[in-house]
Parts: C-alpha cells; sequence; structure tokens
C-alpha cells in the first residue's frame, strides 16, 4: 500500500502503544515501516514550526508499505476505537477511507 508522508506520521500516532504480546511484535514491525529512513529525512527536511511538524511538500514522500492482514486488523480496530470514544480528527479521514473501506 503506498501511503505519503502525513498518512504516514498519523498512523505511527495512532497505532497502540500497548497490547498482547503479538500485537505488539506486529505493531513494532510495521512502525519500522512506517518510519522515515536517514535519505528520507534529507529529502523531507523535516522540522518543527508553530509546534507542529512540517516537511518539504513539494516531495510527495510516498513510500510502499507492506501491511500484513493482522497489522490491517490492527488499524482498524484502532480507527474504531478512536470513533466510539469520539477521538476521530479530520486527519484521520484518509486513514478511515482507506482502511475502512478495505476491511468491509
Amino acid at each position: 500500500m503506498e501511503l505519503g508522508v502525513k498518512d504516514r506520521l498519523i498512523l505511527l500516532g495512532v497505532l497502540p502503544k500497548e497490547g498482547n504480546i503479538t500485537t505488539l511484535k506486529i505493531v513494532r514491525k510495521l512502525r519500522e515501516e512506517l518510519s522515515f529512513n536517514e535519505e528520507e529525512h534529507k529529502l523531507l527536511n523535516f522540522r518543527e514550526k508553530a509546534g507542529m511538524t512540517v516537511w518539504n511538500f513539494e516531495t510527495d514522500g510516498k513510500k510502499e508499505i507492506e501491511i500484513g492482514e493482522k497489522a490491517t486488523d490492527v488499524i482498524v480496530e484502532t480507527l474504531k476505537g478512536l470513533d466510539r470514544n469520539n477521538k476521530l480528527h479530520e486527519d484521520h479521514l484518509p486513514l478511515w477511507e482507506i482502511f475502512m473501506e478495505d476491511s468491509k
């Protein structure tokens, strides 16, 4: 699945920090996939501005991320939990559309 910088950052922020051992191992691997390598950091030029992370928007920063079935289940359950608790933000909508449409 191809994800851009913003989607990767948002997904990194919503992945669960707690769970059973299997879930934590899957989340750890997914975090590594979603993270940015040295080359991407140079190209995107991440920096903090007014309390927000900004980057070189001229670069699309898209990356093909392998997200397995169990990792997808974790993401779907996380998004459903945010929805149930009225904690979804507008920034979550693209991820919702990607993962919830795929989970039907």
